[in-house]
């Protein structure tokens, strides 16, 4: 069975420049958030193994680019580092940095890889974040003159834009659940946190189109966790799987796109003196700088039902004082990460996004299955022979297949992500890349059998499904 896709189609892969660069103390870069938790709790990281060095990107990345090329790539998405580019977030621009973005963008451009650049992905510079990080005012002012200068320094080649990474990610991990800096648990100050991003998200669109980049693009990219009920006849299952589609996916999907926040989410935030901090001038702002096109990072499902027992009031409200998670007997997972495997979930956000969201263009910003333990797969010429992989990559392109068959406004997939990178607390401890990276040997990069698999499938722009 053959799944053709467009002419143009983006194949590709994504990653962030935490993740990947090293030199973190390098070539006059500031301190982020991650470097200073590292600095202070390296017990939190696994193997204890912090940002620093990272896949060591900073240095290599013209052999890495070619290794893209090699496996068929026409566009790479990956971020700039606000502490990289100006080291106090609020500054002097540091024309190392400048130089060294300059050098990668048009590295990527000569081998006719389309580069899509992210601004920000989880990686907040420290200075910023003593000053109150999202939750600052003066912070997200400070956000917006970084996208302009990233605009003024490389909007004349980088045409596809993306003003957040998983909006939703630093909300939950930073100020919800204790897995990013600063580690606090209040769920007002949550909802102040991502209610800033989307201002600050606002305020780059609209100085991008104050910069005019030509031909150019700006979107978001959203993590799209659709909720579905326990039982799709039961109300309170369905009303509850509501509530949680409000607070982890529309209340940056509405506003990134309509330029407004649903009635719902905001009743349910009155409702529960939860109400942010706002400014007289937001609304127009929000709603006159909404997105060009829209990235779908798609991992897993969120299954839910409604909350079985009565919320102790003594306790701090959370999101699950409104709905609790729902274990599904018989799911297939990927049991190194946690998370289930649900494939036709790719269909349901594309069918979404056509009907309720204008049909935006939009694409498959990251896709990807994280294995702890790669080594056992190696064969003997020292490749992994990773054809779970594989399998994981056909099955959400079948899927994404249908959805564009069926008129959603799909131009791309991208998996996460190029090479094994270092990701936050877990550091290495899962890999996800079609290359390996060897820690212990240099970073040595070696191509993995999906990487292998994926040229085919992006050389003749099809998905071949043997019968």
């Amino acid at each position: 069975m053959k799944y053709s896709f467009e002419k143009g189609f983006l194949w590709g892969a994504a990653t962030s420049a935490t993740q990947i660069e090293g030199a973190a103390f390098e070539g006059g870069k500031g301190k982020n958030i991650w470097d200073h938790w590292y600095e202070i709790e390296p017990n939190r990281f696994y193997n204890q193994v912090g940002p620093t060095k990272a896949s060591n990107f900073y240095v290599t990345y013209k052999e890495d680019i070619q290794r893209m090329k090699e496996i068929g790539f026409n566009s790479y998405r990956t971020s700039i580092s606000w502490s990289r580019l100006i080291p106090d977030g609020n500054g002097a621009v540091n024309e190392e940095a400048v130089a060294f973005y300059q050098s990668l963008i048009d590295e990527l451009i000569n081998q006719n890889i389309e580069p899509i650049i992210g601004l920000y992905h989880f990686d907040m510079p420290f200075a910023m974040q003593e000053i109150g990080g999202w939750e600052s005012r003066e912070v997200v002012e400070a956000y917006s003159r970084f996208a302009r200068i990233c605009f003024e320094l490389f909007g004349d080649r980088v045409k596809k834009w993306a003003t957040h990474n998983e909006p939703i990610v630093p909300v939950e991990g930073g100020y919800l659940y204790q897995f990013h800096y600063p580690c606090v648990v209040d769920m007002k100050r949550a909802v102040q946190v991502a209610y800033n991003t989307m201002i600050s998200s606002a305020m780059a669109i609209r100085e991008f189109r104050k910069v005019k980049v030509e031909n150019g693009q700006i979107g978001i990219v959203i993590n799209l966790t659709p909720s579905y009920p326990r039982d799709a006849q039961n109300q309170d299952d369905v009303k509850a799987a509501n509530i949680a589609d409000l607070l982890f996916n529309r209340s940056f999907l509405d506003p990134s796109i309509k330029g407004t926040y649903p009635e719902e989410l905001i009743s349910l935030i009155k409702e529960n003196n939860l109400l942010p901090v706002t400014n007289p001038e937001d609304y127009t702002l929000m709603k006159e700088n909404t997105v060009d096109f829209l990235g779908v990072n798609y991992y897993s499902p969120r299954r839910i039902k409604a909350k079985e027992a009565a919320v102790d009031p003594s306790k701090p409200i959370m999101p699950e004082s409104f709905f609790d998670n729902y274990d599904m007997p018989g799911k297939k997972m990927n049991i190194y990460r946690g998370w289930e495997i649900y494939e036709k979930a790719l269909y349901d956000i594309a069918i979404n996004l056509r009907d309720n969201y204008g049909n935006i263009p939009w694409y498959v910003s990251e896709n990807g299955m994280g294995v702890q333990d790669e080594e056992r797969f190696l064969d003997e010429n020292g490749i992994v022979q990773d054809d779970y992989r594989i399998e994981f990559i056909s099955e959400h392109l079948k899927w994404l297949h249908k959805g564009i068959s069926e008129g959603s406004n799909c131009f791309g997939y991208h998996l996460w992500t190029f090479m094994d990178n270092w990701s936050w607390l877990n550091a290495y401890k899962n890999r996800y890349g079609f290359y390996r990276v060897d820690l212990n040997n240099h970073f040595e990069r070696t191509i993995k059998k999906s990487g292998l698999w994926f040229k085919q499938v992006a050389e003749s722009n099809e998905l071949v499904i043997e019968d």
